[in-house]
């Protein structure tokens, strides 16, 4: 490994926490500063995040792109996630990127979320849910129980505390899970249903 994989990075983006969220999206490290078409979570414009929430909550999977333009609108973007109380928080803080890239495969974490500090400013969310494999381990390593993970579209009770917690798994919204971009979003759609959002 060269010596620029070893950089410890840490998460660029601040958590959005929306006081009366009662979910929280958690995804784990976004893609290095030249891949990012905006400066907020799930930045790359091949990532298909916020063209999921696009055609959950609009029907629309352009809804958060700025027209004619290769970029999502961050402001539109963090104005709804206020107005429906969805957090959004990494579970990395801290990583180094082992092929200096953006993949979850290769992302050694140095340091997980401080996830009692990020919850004491949301103290109406019940709701966690990953992203993907990595989130989920992270999140995972916060509780003494062994508990078994769960698979995408399920959830568990998630024991960190005495916070009452659910934890569900949503599909990756990453080009390279393969699932189309319309079952991805009725993937949402249904956990937000269960969660009560939608």
């Amino acid at each position: 490994m060269s010596e620029e994989n070893l950089i410890v990075e840490t998460h660029p983006f601040p958590p959005l926490l929306p006081p009366q969220a009662r979910v929280m999206m958690m995804g784990t490290f976004p893609p290095t500063a030249d891949k990012r078409c905006m400066e907020f979570h799930y930045p790359n414009f091949q990532n298909d995040m916020w063209r999921i929430y696009g055609l959950v909550f609009f029907d629309n999977p352009q809804y958060f792109q700025v027209k004619g333009e290769k970029r999502f609108d961050p402001e539109r973007i963090k104005a709804f996630l206020y107005e429906r109380g969805i957090a959004s928080c990494p579970t990395v803080w801290k990583a180094i990127r082992g092929q200096g890239n953006a993949s979850d495969k290769f992302l050694k974490i140095v340091e997980v979320v401080p996830l009692e500090q990020v919850l004491m400013k949301i103290p109406h969310c019940r709701w966690l849910f990953t992203t993907g494999g990595k989130a989920t381990e992270a999140l995972f390593s916060l509780i003494p129980d062994k508990l078994k993970e769960p698979k995408t579209n399920e959830y568990i009770d998630f024991p960190y505390k005495d916070y009452g917690l659910k934890l569900y798994r949503v599909p990756s919204s990453s080009r390279a899970y393969p699932l189309s971009l319309e079952k991805k979003a009725q993937a949402y759609e249904n956990f937000f249903r269960l969660a009560g959002i939608l």
